[in-house]
C-alpha cells in the first residue's frame, strides 16, 4: 500500500506505465573483457528509475538462455505499457546484413555459429512490438568485434561487417538508436562509462524533451568528446507529437492544496518503509526541497550500513580464505613431495633405462667384431687354400714347360672385361620389407652406386652408416645416416648408375666403373703416390753373408799346399811370402796380380840383374 501510494504520488508523469530492460555483457569466456558496459548498463538502469519508470530490470553478463529467458518475460510486461525500452551494452556482430547480440558464454567458431550462439536483434524487436505509445532500442554494441577476427568463414561469399547494419523498422512509432552509424565502430573512452551512454543519461531523461531531439544533443554530445570519429545515428520515426521520456508535469488550476503537505506526507510513507526503493521513488518524485534534502540523507545512512555489511561479510571471506590457503598450502607441501618422489624415481627409471641401452649397445659391439673377426678368418683360409691351389697350378705349368723343349710360352693375353648384369628385380614393397630386408635392400643399393664395398649381411654397422653418409654428400639427400629407412632405398633406387665416386688399392686406377693395374715402362715402377717414378739404383751393401763367405775363402785358401804365388808386388812360395826385392822382378806365365786363389802362382820366379 505504501509503495502505491508513493506511485500516485508521482503524479501524471505515471499515468501512463512504462517499463524498460537493461542488460549489460562484459565478461566474455571466449573474448578479452570489455570495461564499460557493466558500468553503463548500472548507469542507465538507474537513469530509468530515477525517470520514474514503472518497471526497470538491469541484468548484467547474461549466457544466450538467460538472454532469450529475459527477452521472453520482458515481453510479457510490455502488453499493458506505453512505452517500452531495451537498452544493450556488450558486443554485437552483423552477418549477410542482419544484426546479432552477443552472449557472454558465445564462441563463434565459425560463422554457422552465429545463428545458434547468438540472439538476433528482431528478437528484441519482437519483446516491444506490443507497446502502445513508443518502443526504443538502445544498442551500445558498435563496439570492434574480435570474433569476427578469428571467426572461420564456410562461404567465401559471406560478409561480415564492421559495426552494425543499418535497421529500418516496420512497425509505427518505433525507433533503433545505435551508439555509432552502421558500418562503424563506437570507442568505450577512457573513464568508467563510455562517451553514449554518459551524454544518454544527460540528455534522454529532461522533462518533455522529445526524444528525437534528445538524441540530437547525444549524437553533439558523443562528436565532439571522440573528436569527431565516431557520430551516433537513429533508425525508425515518430509521429507529429513530441515524445518525450519524462513527461512535464501539467500546471496546477483551481485552488491547490499545500504541495508541503503532500510531500510531507510521502516523507513519513518512505520513512516507514526505510528502503533504497523507498527514499529513491521519494527523491524520484520529489528531487529538490527541505524533504528531498532529508531523503538523501536517509540515502546515505542506508548507504554507510550497506558499506558496514559488505566490509564485514569480506572480512569474514578473507578469514575463510586464508583458512583455505593455510590448507592449501600444507597440501601443496605434501604434493610437492609425492611430486619430488615421483621425478626421482623416474629418474631413476630413466637412468637404469639409458645403462641398458649402454649395456646393449656394447653386447651389439661385441657382436659384430666377432662377426668381423669370424668373417676375417674365414677369408684368410679361403686366400691360404687359393695361394696353395694357386702354387701348385704354378709349379705342374712350370713342369710342362720343361717338357716342351723350347716350345714358345703363350703369349699373354687380357681377358675381356665382364659385362656387367644389374638383376632387374621387382623387390617386395618396402612397407611389407623386416627391418633385416630392408637393411640388406639399402646396403645392396649402396653397392650399386659405389658408396659401400662390404657385403649386404643385414647389420647396420659403423660401414654402412659411413657408406649412407657418402651417398648423402654426393646425392645431397639429408637422410638419417644411423638407421636404414624406406626413403632412402627409394632414393637410391632412383639413382641409374655410380654416385660415389671410385676408389683403387695401390697399384690400381680407376677407369670408368673398374679399376685397372698401373703399368710402367721399363726403368720405372708405382710410388708411393700411386704414380710411376723412376727406379734409383743402390750400392751393393755388405752383409753378414757375404764376409762369411770371405772368411770360409781365406781358410781354405790358408789349408791348400802352398805354392808360389804373385800378388802385385808381393811374391809368395812354400817359405811364405815376402815383397818383390829392388832391382829384381817376376817372369813366368799367368796373372802377376792375381791373388793366392789364381791357381798360376807355380810357374812364376824371381829375377835379378
Amino acid at each position: 500500500m505504501l509503495i502505491f501510494a508513493i506511485g500516485l504520488a508521482c503524479g501524471p508523469a505515471h499515468a501512463d506505465r512504462r517499463v524498460a530492460l537493461v542488460i549489460g555483457n562484459s565478461a566474455y569466456k571466449s573474448a578479452p573483457k570489455l570495461g564499460n558496459p557493466v558500468n553503463d548498463a548500472t548507469l542507465v538502469g538507474g537513469m530509468f528509475k530515477k525517470a520514474g519508470f514503472d518497471s526497470v530490470d538491469v541484468r548484467l553478463d547474461l549466457s544466450a538462455s538467460e538472454m532469450r529467458r529475459m527477452l521472453r518475460e520482458f515481453a510479457g510486461r510490455t502488453r499493458d505499457a506505453e512505452m517500452a525500452v531495451i537498452y544493450y551494452a556488450g558486443h554485437g556482430i552483423e552477418l549477410d546484413g542482419t544484426n546479432y547480440l552477443i552472449p557472454t558464454d558465445a564462441t563463434l567458431e565459425t560463422d554457422g555459429d552465429v545463428l545458434d550462439e547468438t540472439i538476433p536483434v528482431e528478437r528484441a524487436l519482437f519483446a516491444v512490438e506490443p507497446a502502445k505509445q513508443l518502443r526504443l532500442i538502445i544498442l551500445d554494441a558498435c563496439r570492434d568485434n574480435p570474433f569476427s577476427k578469428t571467426m572461420k568463414r564456410t562461404l567465401a561469399s559471406r560478409a561480415i561487417g564492421r559495426g552494425l547494419a543499418k535497421v529500418e523498422p516496420t512497425s509505427p512509432n518505433t525507433m533503433i538508436a545505435f551508439a555509432a552509424k552502421a558500418g562503424s565502430t563506437a570507442s568505450d573512452g577512457d573513464s568508467r562509462n563510455s562517451p553514449f551512454a554518459t551524454a544518454l543519461v544527460e540528455h534522454l531523461p529532461k522533462p518533455g524533451l522529445d526524444l528525437r531531439k534528445a538524441f540530437g544533443f547525444v549524437r553533439d554530445d558523443v562528436l565532439k568528446a571522440t573528436g569527431y570519429k565516431q557520430e551516433p545515428y537513429v533508425y525508425g520515426s515518430l509521429g507529429g507529437d513530441d515524445v518525450p521520456l519524462v513527461v512535464v508535469k501539467p500546471a496546477a488550476t483551481g485552488p491547490q492544496a499545500n504541495p508541503q503537505d503532500a510531500i510531507r506526507r510521502d516523507y513519513e510513507l518512505a520513512l516507514q518503509l526505510a528502503t533504497r526503493d523507498g527514499w529513491e521513488a521519494f527523491l524520484a518524485a520529489y528531487p529538490e526541497g527541505f524533504y528531498a534534502n532529508l531523503a538523501k540523507g536517509q540515502l546515505n545512512k542506508i548507504g554507510a550500513e550497506e558499506t558496514r555489511a559488505s566490509a564485514e561479510q569480506k572480512a569474514k571471506a578473507a578469514e575463510l580464505e586464508k583458512a583455505r590457503l593455510i590448507a592449501e598450502r600444507a597440501q601443496k607441501a605434501e604434493q610437492e613431495k609425492a611430486a619430488a618422489a615421483a621425478k626421482a624415481a623416474e629418474e631413476a627409471r630413466i637412468a637404469a633405462e639409458k645403462q641398458k641401452q649402454i649395456e646393449q649397445a656394447r653386447a651389439d659391439a661385441a657382436e659384430r667384431q666377432r662377426k668381423v673377426a669370424e668373417a676375417a678368418a674365414e677369408k684368410a683360409q679361403a686366400e691360404k687354400q687359393a695361394a696353395e691351389k694357386a702354387k701348385a697350378e704354378l709349379a705342374a705349368r712350370q713342369a710342362a714347360e720343361k717338357a716342351e723343349q723350347g716350345a714358345k710360352p703363350p703369349a699373354d693375353r687380357q681377358m675381356p672385361e665382364p659385362e656387367k648384369k644389374v638383376a632387374a628385380l621387382s623387390p617386395a614393397p618396402a612397407s611389407t620389407l623386416s627391418a633385416a630386408d630392408l637393411t640388406k635392400s639399402v646396403q645392396s643399393e649402396l653397392r650399386r652406386v659405389g658408396c659401400l664395398s662390404a657385403g649386404s649381411e643385414g647389420d647396420w654397422n659403423a660401414a654402412s652408416q659411413r657408406s649412407l653418409t657418402l651417398f648423402n654428400k654426393y646425392a645431397g639427400t639429408q637422410f638419417d645416416a644411423k638407421l636404414a629407412s624406406v626413403d632412402a632405398l627409394d632414393a637410391l633406387k632412383a639413382k641409374p648408375g655410380r654416385v660415389c665416386p671410385l676408389v683403387c688399392n695401390f697399384g690400381f686406377k680407376a677407369d670408368g666403373d673398374q679399376c685397372v693395374k698401373i703399368t710402367c715402362r721399363a726403368g720405372y715402377r708405382v710410388g708411393d703416390d700411386n704414380e710411376c717414378e723412376k727406379v734409383q739404383e743402390k750400392k751393393p751393401v755388405a752383409t753378414r753373408e757375404d764376409s762369411r763367405q770371405r772368411d770360409d775363402d781365406r781358410k781354405k785358401s790358408e789349408s791348400a799346399p802352398s805354392k808360389p804365388q804373385a800378388t802385385g808386388q808381393i811374391y809368395c812360395n812354400s817359405a811364405g811370402c815376402r815383397p818383390v826385392r829392388q832391382g829384381c822382378r817376376l817372369e813366368g806365365w799367368g796373372n802377376r796380380n792375381a791373388g793366392m786363389a789364381s791357381g798360376g802362382g807355380s810357374s812364376m820366379v824371381e829375377v835379378c840383374n
